[in-house]
């Protein structure tokens, strides 16, 4: 039997990432990407910490799920705690196809 309490899924801070592996982070939804019609189905998101500045690289993960136009409750400003395989794609650390959980929405949605 798995103790699933124990330090291994204390989820970090996008900031804390290492820069490849498996990983369990919690962060919120900057931006998302909508892929058009005609090319291949992938639903893109940002993820950031909190008090990430626009200017900064350090605190952000582009997370991709593939074969997804779009998926429900994943909009700007929605709080997500993440597990997946990081790798690092165009200098940026990424996710694919994450699992992930949906902590808070904003207010107005």
């Amino acid at each position: 039997m798995v103790d699933a309490g124990g330090p291994q899924d204390q989820a970090v801070p996008i900031r804390g990432l290492p820069e490849r592996g498996r990983a369990l982070c919690h962060g919120f939804i900057e931006s998302v990407t909508y892929a058009p019609a005609s090319e291949v189905a992938a639903f893109a998101a940002i993820v950031s910490d909190h008090d990430t500045l626009p200017a900064e690289r350090r605190g952000r993960l582009r997370v991709i799920w593939l074969g997804r136009r779009r998926i429900p409750g994943i909009d700007a400003g929605t709080e997500l705690r993440l597990e997946g395989m990081l790798t690092v794609k165009e200098g940026m650390p990424t996710m694919f196809n994450p699992r992930y959980e949906i902590l808070s929405r904003q207010e107005n949605q």
